[in-house]
């Protein structure tokens, strides 16, 4: 076993992780980036977060973050931010796979999906290779 995937399985383990990665309010949308070729978290990846604006249909900008060690990226959007409508998620993946020394098909990766009850938890992960991809609406 590689010592890079000996760190990212003691980066699961270890309690102090988990103690960071649950600090503050939880989100009530999150994703997960998993690299399936390599079957590793998608850590370091840059996404954004946007809304539509139901009379411009513009994509108005929510936030900016980078995915974590294990591949999340918590505090996407607050509880009092999170209504209605249709949201996009936009995964740079072209920058990851540059940052690993390789190339990919796909330059960038858009979730776009419809939030109709925002009381409920949604969370949309991305599986990825750098020839497909795939995401569904997990719990």
């Amino acid at each position: 076993m590689s010592v890079n995937r000996l760190q990212q399985l003691k980066g699961h383990i270890l309690p102090e992780n988990k103690i960071t990665a649950m600090a503050g309010p939880a989100s009530p949308l999150t994703t997960h980036v998993l690299n399936t070729a390599l079957g590793v978290p998608g850590a370091n990846m840059a996404l954004s977060l946007h809304r539509q604006d139901p009379s411009t249909s513009a994509w108005r900008l929510i936030n900016t973050g980078i995915t974590n060690a294990d591949g999340r990226c918590p505090g996407l959007i607050t509880t009092q931010m999170f209504t209605s409508g249709v949201y996009r998620l936009h995964f740079d993946t072209a920058q990851y796979w540059q940052s690993m020394g390789e190339t990919c098909f796909y330059p960038y990766v858009e979730i776009v999906f419809t939030i109709t009850d925002p009381s409920q938890k949604h969370h949309v992960p991305l599986l990825l290779s750098r020839f497909s991809y795939s995401t569904y609406r997990g719990s």
